[in-house]
């Protein structure tokens, strides 16, 4: 693994456990539903069974089940044609669509 990935997955996960959890476990699970399926705009663009989204633009999500830090990267910087969410979406915002989506796929 290359320095500047073991790097970023440092980062990652400093700020997954920094971020303040004000809310509960299953608070987080729906409030990441509601984004993948409104502001985020997620199933436009994913496949994702638990949501009933059938996008085909972006990978299908139930096959590649993409871990919490792979997520909140690709949230947030974007990756491919899926754009960058970092300051359309709060950092709360992008960790509950993260956590929702690896829970929904594994």
């Amino acid at each position: 693994m290359n320095k500047k990935l073991i790097n970023i997955n440092y980062f990652i996960f400093l700020f997954i456990i920094a971020l303040p959890n004000t809310l509960n476990a299953g608070d987080i699970f729906d409030r990441g539903k509601q984004i993948f399926l409104g502001d985020g705009n997620c199933a436009a663009c994913h496949t994702l069974q638990e949501a009933n989204s059938k996008g085909n633009i972006g990978p299908n999500l139930d096959e590649i089940k993409p871990g919490i830090a792979r997520i909140i990267h690709a949230v947030t910087n974007g990756i491919g044609v899926m754009p960058a969410y970092d300051g359309v979406l709060s950092t709360e915002d992008i960790k509950a669509v993260a956590i929702y989506i690896n829970e929904s796929t594994n």
